[in-house]
């Protein structure tokens, strides 16, 4: 499974430039991810493709994705939305689950590169199975926040302008990944 894996073939991409449903899209290759995550903690076998494929989305898809969240699309919000919407709150909930997130993200990784390194499914791993289902986990439940107030209220509260800047910064910060490695 490489990392496009995570995507499904049978949907045209979504540009970085149509910035909300790219970041919908991008919620869907995660909870690909989770199921990914699953399925491989259930696995008996060691499955070199589907590890590294996993590995390689955490490390720059995941990454990547936060970043244009903390950077760009919470900041942007908080400057649109209107005090009843009440999103600093929140945007701090969702900072705080980034935080877990990264922590969670990183335990992953360490299994997922334990099993490269010993060629072994992550259940003979001591806690591998168990880390990575944690980790799916969390994520599915900060998904679903995201996809049922963050999204509306972009939706509602950014306007073309804005959705085009997010875009770009989306589309320039991709650019710079794949030219610099950074």
């Amino acid at each position: 499974m490489a990392s496009s894996d995570l995507r499904d073939p049978g949907v045209r991409p979504v540009s970085p430039s149509d910035a909300i449903e790219f970041l919908l899209a991008e919620h869907l290759n995660h909870r690909r991810m989770c199921r990914a995550l699953e399925d491989l903690a259930d696995a008996r076998d060691f499955d070199g493709l589907a590890i590294t494929a996993l590995v390689d989305f955490i490390r720059f898809d995941l990454t990547l994705h936060v970043i244009d969240e903390e950077e760009d699309v919470f900041p942007l919000l908080r400057r649109r939305c209107l005090p009843e919407d009440e999103v600093d709150e929140i945007i701090e909930r969702l900072g705080r689950e980034h935080a877990e997130d990264k922590t969670l993200s990183e335990r992953a990784r360490d299994v997922l590169n334990a099993c490269l390194m010993l060629r072994r499914p992550p259940q003979a791993i001591e806690g591998g199975a168990e880390v990575l289902r944690a980790f799916a986990h969390h994520e599915r439940r900060h998904l679903a926040l995201e996809n049922a107030v963050i999204i509306p209220l972009a939706r509602r509260r950014l306007d073309t302008a804005d959705i085009e800047l997010l875009g770009r910064r989306f589309m320039a910060r991709r650019r710079r990944v794949a030219t610099t490695g950074k």
